[in-house]
């Protein structure tokens, strides 16, 4: 998925809102991460690909009622008023900020792997109401995948900074596939498929757009329930 933002997002990168958001997001994983990480190999994280995909892709019919246009993409508008509905205290401005976040081409609309994203972004930010919001929504296992991606992101930031390193990304493999020489070359891909601005670093966002596509669901996806 490396390539797949495109320039938008690294011009998206240096705005204050998502320099805020990301700053946010540094802090809450850091917080995070003092908790440890109950996963302890990269293979334990791939081996729970399958129940997330079944979970997240339960989504959908969230992400359908409030595309209000059955367009296939959700506005801010619409983001509003699914807030508003399921009594998520978020400030207009967190929203808003959120929205361009993960809206990945300026669409003014997010796909359905963006909205997985953004309630992934919620559970960590606003912890709370994300919680209340799941029990509205009916899904009472959505909790504890957002909280195994948040394992895995914590898993994989060795030195709790907020963010993966390509160093941290190899470790983490050589952790799970110690002595096959072929482990460099996975992480290094791995890596590549998160690091999208090719900065080096991979904020949890990042981490989140590419976990998505490694578990089937992309940006085209249309599978129904």
């Amino acid at each position: 998925m490396g390539g797949a933002l495109g320039k938008s997002d690294s011009q998206r990168r240096g705005s204050t809102s998502d320099s805020k958001l990301e700053g946010k997001m540094v802090e809450a994983m850091q917080k995070r991460a003092k908790e440890g990480s109950s996963l302890k190999s990269f293979d334990s994280i791939i081996m729970k690909f399958p129940k997330i995909d079944e979970s997240l892709r339960k989504c959908k019919s969230i992400f359908e009622q409030f595309d209000e246009d059955k367009n296939g993409e959700i506005d801010q508008g619409e983001l509003n008023r699914c807030f508003q509905r399921l009594e998520i205290s978020i400030a207009e401005e967190d929203i808003k900020d959120l929205f361009e976040a993960c809206d990945l081409h300026e669409q003014m609309g997010m796909k359905f792997n963006e909205f997985i994203v953004l309630l992934c972004l919620v559970y960590l930010l606003n912890e709370p109401a994300a919680k209340e919001a799941k029990a509205r929504m009916g899904l009472g296992n959505l909790e504890a995948t957002f909280e195994t991606l948040v394992n895995a992101f914590v898993f994989l930031d060795k030195n709790k900074d907020g963010y993966v390193s390509r160093e941290e990304m190899v470790h983490a493999i050589n952790e799970t596939t110690s002595g096959e020489r072929s482990s460099g070359r996975i992480a290094m891909k791995r890596f590549e498929e998160m690091d999208w601005d090719k900065n080096g670093m991979v904020s949890f966002k990042e981490f989140l757009f590419a976990f998505t596509q490694w578990v089937g669901i992309d940006e085209g996806d249309d599978d129904e329930e």
